[in-house]
């Protein structure tokens, strides 16, 4: 078994779709960042990296290489299910939470855990996914940012 965890954070601006989990949400601000900034997606690709000893997001992905501009988060996640079944390892169990003040996340939950769960090639049940609020505190409860934390379990292959 391998264990990795991760945290990403991207600001809140206008003009920008807010994706999180590969699920369009409709908010008047969107998160900022080379890619689509899918905070929910580059926690839990870093977490599954981190637990294969591979680096972060930007090692595989840089933000300098014109390719991922504006890419889906969903595509990166892929690719690096792919660097795990190379690795011979599979899923055990991912747990991720969103911390952002608004929107409310509980009617996009379920859609985002099909959409992790298909591109990792597992069971929903095997992906966990909660969201809270900053409760008016830092910048998420100021509405500047959002943030997604993660630790994932990685079995090896038998």
């Amino acid at each position: 078994m391998r264990i990795g965890q991760s945290i990403d954070i991207h600001p809140l601006k206008e003009n920008r779709d807010l994706i999180l989990g590969g699920v369009k949400i409709e908010h008047p601000l969107g998160l900022y960042g080379h890619s689509d900034a899918d905070v929910l997606v580059h926690a839990i690709a870093e977490s599954i990296l981190g637990a294969l000893a591979l680096g972060d997001l930007g090692k595989h992905f840089p933000d300098t290489d014109p390719k991922y501009k504006g890419i889906s988060s969903i595509v990166l996640l892929e690719h690096v299910y792919a660097l795990m079944k190379e690795k011979g390892y599979h899923i055990g169990n991912v747990d991720a939470t969103i911390l952002a003040e608004k929107p409310k996340m509980a009617g996009y939950i379920l859609k985002m855990r099909e959409n992790i769960a298909h591109s990792l090639h597992c069971d929903i049940d095997r992906i966990s996914i909660k969201a809270t609020r900053g409760e008016k505190l830092g910048f998420v409860g100021r509405e500047e940012g959002i943030a997604s934390m993660c630790v994932c379990l990685l079995e090896e292959e038998k």
